[in-house]
């Protein structure tokens, strides 16, 4: 089936259950599929939440009735109204009011909803003329001087269109967690719109600019699946490199394109645009620089720290010749990997993380982050320097790695989790200040990371993956044949990770099973299973 009946269909069927829905919800006959101006459903996109806060919570749409031809919508202001209630039936509104969707901001709707109470659930909508948007559940973080008893996270990233159906969020939504974290790779930049096998997929239809980087976001918020789960629970969220291009770092891309910067911000633009995300003032280059880490406290019980490892990173080392981007090196081979000035994060977030670790109230202290930190040797280790890594990832800014994790026990922060996503792979490490000596006193472990698998993105054979694990003795598990997410129980006493994998990514209706699971208790770095 290709992608445009994929949309056809998935909208079909949406559109059917809003009628009903919007009916409902108005008491007065208005439906959900009311045309604009003879158009189409106006919330085609869907409504999200995210970013939330003890007494705020950013509710999310955008006015695009259809997803294959954004330029349809009028080039004008539209005033958008919407409603949160604190029951899914609208009896009890709380707060009220309109919104103007601009063209500026691709009919973006952006709502920062505060005098909220602390620690509870609402439901909320938009309306557009007749037009009743879908109903959205979320919720606001409890108040900062109280120990939840527990927090229920969804982990997810990497969907590219073209490589699967996203029933995992499917899956996502029908375990309705209090909260999603999304790591990156929320699109990719290029793909064509027709279903491809992945083995057979090409880059083509790349993004450059902002229409086109709003084409490839109205694509995938065209689906279902992804919306439902935006629908059950706010989303704190990241990108990675696929948002703007593969492998791009800092103000560099692959091809060392000489405005790349321009393509970055309609990047970065476009992404705003499309998440529900609290935009911190933007500086006088506008969406040019983006800050986007941020930090969410969920009472005492945990921390998020919301990690940027692109925008601010130090060039790759080591590059192919003629080209900016990742490379697979042999540590011993590439003397610039190990220079001091060589960071992922950049000065201004480093200092931003250690104060946040340092003065962290919070029972666990999870780093929302991009790709896998722990060591990945591609082949046997005898010696140091026989290494062979890949230098987009944590191995290729081993310094910046020894940096932030000398922070991490310097802090004192408690119980620090690493999330990762990038890599397509369920990885289960420890991580600790010197990967290639045995865990003790002298080299005790100080973290743990839980990297999760794609929504759909492939990856390599299983065999490669068990050599790996193989090779590397503090990562514990892995699991690259099986895309899906991660899903997190956090309690003051532990924190369960269950690794959840689809049967067939291809298939919408495919189910999803428990790969694996593991426990880390309060005060005691590591994993049980």
């Amino acid at each position: 089936m290709d992608s445009q009946r994929r949309i056809f269909l998935a909208s079909a069927a949406r559109i059917a259950a809003l009628t009903a829905a919007g009916s409902a919800l108005t008491g007065a006959g208005a439906s959900a599929a009311t045309r604009m101006n003879g158009a189409g459903y106006p919330f085609a996109l869907g409504v999200a939440s995210g970013s939330p806060l003890p007494d705020a919570v950013v509710i999310w749409t955008r006015i695009n009735h259809d997803p294959l031809n954004a330029g349809a919508t009028p080039a004008i202001a539209l005033a958008v109204r919407w409603e949160v209630a604190d029951d899914e039936a609208f009896q009890r509104i709380v707060a009220k009011g309109q919104a103007m969707a601009t063209p500026e901001l691709a009919h973006s709707v952006h709502v920062d909803v505060t005098d909220l109470a602390p620690g509870r659930w609402y439901w909320y909508r938009f309306i557009f003329g007749d037009a009743v948007s879908p109903v959205g559940r979320t919720r606001t973080a409890p108040p900062a001087s109280d120990m939840p008893a527990s927090l229920k996270l969804a982990v997810a990233s990497c969907q590219h269109w073209e490589f699967g159906s996203y029933a995992a969020h499917r899956h996502i939504a029908a375990a309705a967690p209090d909260l999603v974290a999304f790591l990156g790779d929320y699109i990719y930049e290029w793909g064509a719109y027709q279903l491809r096998h992945p083995q057979r997929a090409v880059r083509r239809d790349e993004s450059f600019n902002l229409q086109q980087y709003r084409a490839r976001y109205a694509q995938y918020k065209s689906d279902a699946d992804l919306q439902g789960a935006h629908r059950v629970a706010p989303w704190i969220v990241t990108w990675d490199d696929h948002e703007v291009a593969n492998d791009y770092g800092n103000e560099r891309d692959e091809l060392l394109t000489p405005t790349f910067l321009q393509r970055r911000a309609a990047a970065y633009q476009a992404f705003y645009e499309h998440m529900p995300l609290r935009l911190l003032p933007l500086g006088r280059r506008g969406f040019v620089d983006m800050r986007i880490y941020q930090r969410y406290d969920w009472g005492r019980l945990a921390r998020f720290h919301v990690l940027d490892d692109r925008q601010y990173r130090t060039h790759h080392a080591c590059p192919r010749p003629n080209r900016g981007g990742s490379n697979s090196v042999t540590t011993r081979n590439c003397p610039d990997l190990r220079k001091p000035q060589r960071t992922m994060l950049g000065t201004a977030q480093e200092q931003w993380l250690q104060e946040g670790l340092t003065k962290s109230p919070a029972r666990w202290n999870i780093l929302a982050q991009q790709t896998l930190m722990a060591q990945s040797s591609q082949v046997p280790i005898t010696r140091p320097g026989d290494e062979r890594i890949w230098t987009d990832g944590w191995d290729g800014y081993p310094v910046a790695r020894q940096k932030l994790l000398d922070a991490l026990q310097a802090s004192g922060a408690r119980n620090p989790l690493v999330l990762s996503g990038d890599v397509h792979t369920f990885y289960a490490t420890e991580l600790s200040r010197d990967a290639m000596r045995p865990v003790s006193r002298a080299n005790p472990l100080l973290a743990t990371e839980f990297c999760g698998t794609s929504i759909t993105s492939s990856s390599r054979p299983q065999s490669r993956t068990d050599d790996y694990v193989a090779m590397n003795p503090h990562i514990r598990y892995g699991r690259s044949d099986k895309r899906g997410y991660m899903l997190m129980e956090i309690t003051p006493a532990k924190t369960t990770t269950w690794f959840q994998g689809l049967d067939n990514v291809r298939d919408s209706a495919s189910h999803i099973a428990t790969l694996a699971s593991f426990t880390v208790r309060d005060g005691k770095a590591g994993l049980q299973n």
